[in-house]
């Protein structure tokens, strides 16, 4: 299959290609360096470097003539949707929306598009259904909730199928531990630094972590499925929820990492930050029943393999 991956040099997005190109896929990259890096380019893939904005981006898409489009492409930062919103809206959901033409345009029969478990904010419960409320806490969640409807707004007319991937908080090997990182490997880049990671809060608020091989086997899964995703006859139409639907508490998450890595120090405790929600996990049943997929990767091997990684990178 010919897939083009925008973010294909990001954190989730080069897992995703050497996934791809190791299957035999013919994949191309569209990327800006906002958040990419160019030492995660796959010399076996197609590429361009270029602002999903850009106004080339249906005569660039339309050069490679992809069959299908995974959309990893965003501005993903939490802390700079708030400072900039503007900005923000114009990558998640205008980026969205012109991805989804170009992909369109180009004769794609399948995109699927990030999006993220901030599209619920505060649960009332957990695991968190797809048809659950929606009520993001922040300018990146509303983003990411309005670009799941600017995907569909844009597709369904057209009869592309088309998918949004909520995914939970994923960690593994090139993850970026700088500034909005997720907290693995936030954790990670600084025990291997020598440093004391700050645990935010008390340590009790849950996450549901999910490691990017899972989350790389979920997209190639939902590529390749022979059933319509985008049907709207499904629960919340085309969301599924990417994630273990296991909830784990951040002081259990730092003793592991401690652990693992032979970290004596205890994680030194700061107030909560404004906005952070107490409890997240996201139920993937949705996902198994479309395209057969469920999480694999043992958290304790998973964690022990992401270590190995920043400390090679220390």
């Amino acid at each position: 299959m010919r897939v083009l991956v925008t973010g294909g040099a990001g954190f989730i997005g080069s897992n995703l290609v050497t996934a791809l190109t190791m299957s035999g896929n013919d994949v191309g990259i569209i990327d800006d360096f906002s958040s990419g890096k160019a030492e995660n380019l796959n010399g076996l893939a197609w590429f361009r470097e270029m602002d999903i904005l850009d106004p080339a981006l249906d005569a660039v898409v339309a050069e490679f003539a992809p069959e299908a489009v995974v959309h990893l492409a965003a501005q993903p930062s939490v802390a700079a949707s708030v400072k900039d919103p503007e900005r923000d809206w114009a990558v998640n959901v205008e980026g969205t929306r012109a991805v989804a033409r170009a992909a369109a345009a180009a004769g794609a029969r399948r995109v699927l598009s990030a999006s993220s478990a901030a599209v619920y904010g505060e649960p009332a419960e957990v695991p968190l259904l797809e048809t659950s409320l929606k009520a993001p806490a922040n300018p990146y969640g509303r983003s990411k909730l309005a670009a799941e409807t600017s995907l569909a707004e844009t597709l369904a007319p057209l009869g592309v199928d088309f998918a949004s991937l909520r995914f939970s908080n994923v960690f593994g090997p090139r993850q970026d531990g700088r500034g909005e990182g997720g907290v693995v490997s936030i954790f990670a880049t600084k025990m291997m630094a020598g440093e004391l990671p700050v645990i935010y809060g008390d340590g009790g608020q849950t996450r549901d972590f999910i490691y990017v091989g899972d989350v790389v086997a979920a997209i190639v899964a939902a590529l390749f499925a022979d059933s319509v995703l985008g049907a709207a006859a499904m629960p919340d139409g085309p969301a599924y929820n990417i994630s273990t639907g296991k909830e784990l508490p951040v002081d259990q998450l730092a003793g592991m990492m401690r652990s693992a890595a032979l970290f004596a120090r205890p994680f030194p405790h700061e107030p909560a930050r404004e906005g952070d929600v107490a409890r997240s996990a996201l139920d993937p049943s949705k996902a198994f029943a479309a395209f057969g997929w469920q999480a694999r990767a043992s958290l304790e091997a998973s964690l022990k393999l992401t270590l190995t990684w920043f400390q090679g990178q220390a």
